[in-house]
């Protein structure tokens, strides 16, 4: 029979011993894991305070709204924002962009023609001045002017020259009246012609088609239909033909030349059908109109002869 290799009291020493320390691990491992349980439950604590501050500052929603897709206004509202930014950049480089680099151009100019010294520069314009102008200025004296440069420009002499007539005795007549380019010969196929009437009788009759322009007066010289009363001017209208372009009602331009009245400022006037005249303006001629001149009793008749 065989001998225990420990007596009953040391293994029960033993036995005590073991219990303790699992007891000590036990308590260690439980501890660990509440300290593990209290931190994860001071992080949900957290982000639900997170999460509770972050709903306080955004608008209530209700259970509905939560299944609802996310709205793109907000995204919508952000993309119109930079284009609204967009824009007014290219309004600006088109409206002052342009000016301000034209002013940063002018202030760059102008600090170039300034010296170092602070003061502008005089910016000349053709030839430089003379050695003797240079040492005048710089003595207090005035330099010489420069001498005039002839002037080759149009003086009007040629056009008075060929605007008058000389006549025999030496003495010339100015013209009232040009031809404007519009001046055209009447039409073979209008055949208008003037009826002078004194009172009842018909004393005169003149062909206007076979000129472009009649000038009446009492200056024999000069004038195409003499008139004698001493209330005429000596140029005082003119009958003048003159090419017209009108549009008609389907936009097509139609030409035709036709008769008009023009008073040349003349002291006593010009009536058409019993009305004055207005000077320097022309007045369109239709067929069986009467003119007057001055205080002439004659009577001018503007007739067109039928068609065949």
């Amino acid at each position: 029979m065989g001998y225990d290799e420990y007596p009953p009291a040391k293994r029960r020493a033993s036995r005590s011993d073991d219990e303790d320390a699992y007891e000590r691990d036990r308590q260690s491992r439980t501890s660990r894991r509440d300290d593990s349980h209290r931190r994860s439950d001071r992080r949900i604590e957290r982000s639900r305070d997170r999460s509770k501050h972050r709903r306080r500052h955004q608008r209530s929603r209700s259970p509905e709204d939560t299944r609802r897709p996310r709205s793109t206004s907000r995204d919508r509202k952000r993309g119109q924002d930079s284009e609204h930014r967009r824009r007014r950049s290219r309004d600006y480089e088109r409206r002052g962009g342009k000016d301000s680099h034209r002013r940063r151009a002018r202030d760059e100019d102008l600090d170039d023609h300034r010296d170092k010294s602070g003061k502008q520069m005089v910016k000349r314009s053709g030839p430089l001045p003379s050695q003797a102008d240079q040492f005048a200025v710089t003595q207090g004296e005035e330099p010489q002017k420069p001498k005039e440069k002839p002037n080759y420009g149009n003086t009007g002499a040629l056009a008075a020259a060929s605007n008058s007539i000389i006549q025999a005795d030496g003495s010339k007549i100015v013209l009232k009246y040009h031809e404007p380019p519009e001046a055209r010969k009447a039409s073979p196929k209008d055949q208008w012609k003037l009826f002078v009437f004194k009172g009842d009788d018909i004393i005169d009759t003149v062909p206007l088609s076979n000129r472009s322009c009649w000038l009446v007066g009492r200056e024999l010289a000069v004038v195409d239909l003499p008139a004698e009363h001493p209330s005429i001017s000596k140029q005082h209208g003119v009958i003048q033909f003159r090419y017209i372009e009108k549009r008609n009602e389907y936009g097509d331009n139609l030409g035709k030349v036709k008769p008009y009245l023009i008073d040349l400022d003349s002291a006593n006037g010009t009536k058409l059908n019993g009305k004055a005249v207005p000077g320097s303006r022309y007045v369109e001629l239709q067929d069986k109109d009467m003119i007057q001149f001055g205080q002439s009793t004659r009577e001018y008749v503007v007739m067109l002869a039928p068609k065949d």
